[in-house]
């Protein structure tokens, strides 16, 4: 009997075996392939998804089906890589699931295959474009920029982006064809600039609440108060005098920080090069108005990138741009266009707070 009270009372140390510490271990492993997979950027460029709709469209009268008899009315067999397309066509709008396993093509596909103006499938691939996860962050993110070395796009897409680095040739590839596929691009003096479609008549109707979902996912993370400021260096005279309550005030208000302006906010008595120095000094970004080419602007433009501090530059013409500063990131902006103040004010903020994220990226010479 003892022993057989020695054996039960020793039992209980079975659980010990149950350690707590492997199991967390696992879950830490699921919760890594987890994040791997939150990766959600379509693995095709937009042309590269129409075929399998457009035969949906065309050979099942736009009516629900399977994925393998989606495959089937395209005339190929269904395979992983088949799966990964469809996968891709399901991100831009293309399809809809509508039960488990079951798809159907969407209005999109109807007014790219099927345009009933000139400008239906340009609108309806740019749509596409501008809901797809990952492309559409990239796209607000450069919008009204020239589109950078891909160098810069990829190091962008890694630290801003959140793209792993063993997906980012992928995505940059798949990026760039999607902007050549929806005419998002532009050349201007040789260069490629990513057109800003956002609040106007082209894109979709939730453009402005998007802006703003964009704007709160570049917040992430940064920390300001009303406390900080934002210095802008730009001339006095109008026209763009007047950018500077109409634009500038509240783009950098937006962003949540206190603008600032070497005029007569700061001027007083002393000389007017110690305001700005000490404007220059005190403020956590700047933002340059380079159009026009005033020497002031530049000479305030060289003692920021001296200091190191991240600069949001803006220009409403290339050749304005010092060639010695092309290679950061500039904002253009369009007086043609209708919307280009509503534009303008969202990327300005935008830019503001992407400085302060990755000042990199703002910095004339890297930290």
């Amino acid at each position: 009997m003892p022993d057989t009270k020695e054996v039960k009372t020793s039992a209980p140390a079975k659980p010990a075996k149950k350690p707590a510490k492997p199991r967390k271990a696992k879950k830490a492993k699921s919760g890594k392939k987890g994040a791997a997979s939150h990766v959600t950027f379509p693995k095709h460029a937009i042309s590269e998804c129409l075929r399998i709709p457009e035969a949906v469209l065309e050979q099942n009268a736009g009516k629900e089906c399977t994925y393998r008899e989606a495959a089937r009315f395209a005339g190929i067999g269904y395979t992983g890589q088949i799966g990964v397309e469809i996968s891709s066509t399901l991100k831009y709008g293309l399809f809809e699931r509508t039960a488990p396993g079951k798809i159907k093509p969407t209005d999109l596909v109807r007014r790219i295959v099927r345009p009933q103006d000139p400008t239906d499938k340009r609108n309806a691939m740019r749509e596409a474009v501008l809901q797809a996860p990952g492309i559409s962050d990239a796209y607000k993110h450069y919008r009204g920029e020239h589109l950078p070395d891909i160098t810069f796009l990829k190091n962008t897409a890694i630290d801003t982006l959140h793209i792993p680095a063993d997906k980012v040739d992928e995505f940059a590839a798949v990026f760039i064809q999607s902007l050549k596929d929806a005419e998002l691009l532009e050349d201007v003096g040789g260069k490629q600039r990513v057109l800003d479609i956002t609040h106007s008549s082209e894109s979709s109707a939730t453009s402005v609440a998007s802006a703003e979902e964009h704007l709160k996912k570049v917040a992430k993370g940064v920390t300001v108060t009303s406390t900080d400021t934002c210095f802008v260096m730009m001339p006095f005279a109008n026209p763009i005098g007047t950018y500077y309550t109409s634009i500038y005030e509240p783009a950098i208000r937006k962003a949540g920080l206190t603008p600032k302006r070497a005029d007569d906010e700061i001027f007083g008595t002393g000389k007017i090069i110690d305001q700005i120095w000490a404007g220059i000094n005190s403020a956590r970004v700047l933002v340059a108005e380079l159009t026009g080419r005033n020497p002031n602007v530049l000479y305030e433009l060289g003692l920021s990138h001296a200091i190191k501090k991240p600069v949001v530059l803006v220009s409403a013409n290339e050749t304005d741009v010092p060639f010695d500063v092309k290679h950061v990131r500039v904002i253009y902006y369009e007086m043609s266009d209708p919307f280009w103040g509503t534009k303008l004010i969202d990327k300005v903020a935008e830019n503001i707070l992407s400085a302060l994220k990755n000042p990199n990226e703002a910095v004339l010479f890297g930290k």
